[in-house]
């Protein structure tokens, strides 16, 4: 009777949990009459989801200790990493044919006793775009040959587990996106017609910032509990020509738990990871976060996630393969996210560990 009533006691903090971060979340109905926010930022490549992982979670991921993926979602989250090294990398096709190509490395010296070092890169490809300027003719525009915008990030983290319970990381970026060369004039002869493809006036669409993350976790003591926080991509406004504008910044807090401790079953046989976030962003309401992975054996995973309130995708899922030989570990996560009227995006991850 005893052991139930601690069981129902510790379920009950769980829910209270819960409870909480989604109170933060909800926006008021009032608040949400008087202002909406909508596409208030730019360089939006710096919050999409990468790890293949993370995305079918939901990308609820604020409060989970990991590897070097944790470095895009809280650089907290490798503060306790057990393997000398961690690689991460992959590829996601994201909408309109942007292709994203990431990886990330964090390195835990001296057993991890002056805290955990970490490099990121996250590179876009937006494709090749056909250039046009307004011109006296027919058409009234001028092709102009094409141009290939690009956008990436380079970052550098630092994470440290403080004490048993309390860890904290931060992270600077160097962020630059290239949206190609704006022509505003090209040669002409007498009767102003185009005489060569010489341009006599241009501009270059070019900015870069440096951006900080900043995230802690805290491990509360009741089984597996953990209550994480993070700000990401704070930064200076930038502006390519006169209008500035300013970095896609989102708080985030979440909390996680293998739900299987309250049993107290063995989580090297089966767990269950349950995962809530809060999402408070510059640009768009907020938004809650849900994410389920069951492990069986440290061989497979079933992910499941959910987004609420969402335009167009709000649930997804995921596989992930693991094995260790001879001390290394070697994993692989697949995602797959159906996006409504967009195409669906699938994603792949590898990682491995020694």
């Amino acid at each position: 009777m005893e052991m139930l009533m601690k069981t129902l006691q510790k379920l009950f903090l769980v829910g209270i949990c819960i409870l909480l971060v989604g109170a933060l979340a909800a926006p008021s109905a009032e608040a949400q009459q008087v202002f909406q926010k909508r596409a208030q930022t730019g360089m939006k490549f710096l919050v999409a989801g990468l790890a293949a992982r993370q995305t079918a979670l939901g990308e609820s991921f604020t409060s989970v200790e990991g590897g070097a993926e944790a470095m895009f979602y809280n650089p907290a989250g490798m503060a306790r990493l057990d393997p000398f090294v961690d690689v991460t990398f992959g590829k996601m096709e994201w909408l309109a044919d942007m292709n994203h190509t990431y990886a990330a490395v964090a390195i835990s010296p001296w057993n991890g006793d002056y805290g955990v070092l970490g490099f990121t890169f996250h590179y876009v490809d937006y494709g090749s775009i056909q250039a046009t300027i307004r011109y006296d003719n027919e058409d009234g525009y001028l092709d102009v040959g094409t141009f290939t915008p690009y956008a990436y990030e380079a970052g550098v983290t630092y994470a440290r587990a403080l004490s048993n319970k309390f860890s904290l990381g931060g992270s600077i970026k160097f962020v630059k996106q290239d949206l190609g060369t704006s022509i505003l004039d090209l040669q002409r002869d007498g009767g102003g017609n185009v005489s060569g493809d010489s341009v006599t006036s241009s501009y270059k669409n070019s900015v870069d910032v440096y951006a900080y993350d900043f995230g802690v976790l805290y491990r509360t003591g009741i089984k597996s509990l953990v209550f994480g926080m993070t700000v990401r991509n704070f930064a200076r406004e930038v502006a390519y020509q006169k209008e500035s504008f300013q970095l896609p910044l989102i708080f985030k807090m979440g909390i996680s738990m293998n739900v299987l401790d309250v049993w107290d079953l063995d989580p090297t046989m089966q767990s269950l990871l349950v995962t809530v976030d809060a999402d408070h962003p510059r640009d768009y309401p907020e938004q809650i976060r849900i994410g389920a992975e069951y492990v069986f054996a440290r061989t497979i995973a079933l992910r499941l996630g959910y987004v609420s309130p969402a335009d167009e995708h709000s649930i997804s899922y995921g596989l992930g393969l693991m094995q260790t030989v001879g001390g290394a570990h070697f994993a692989i996560d697949y995602s797959y996210t159906p996006f409504g009227i967009f195409d669906n995006i699938q994603r792949f991850s590898f990682q491995f560990q020694f």
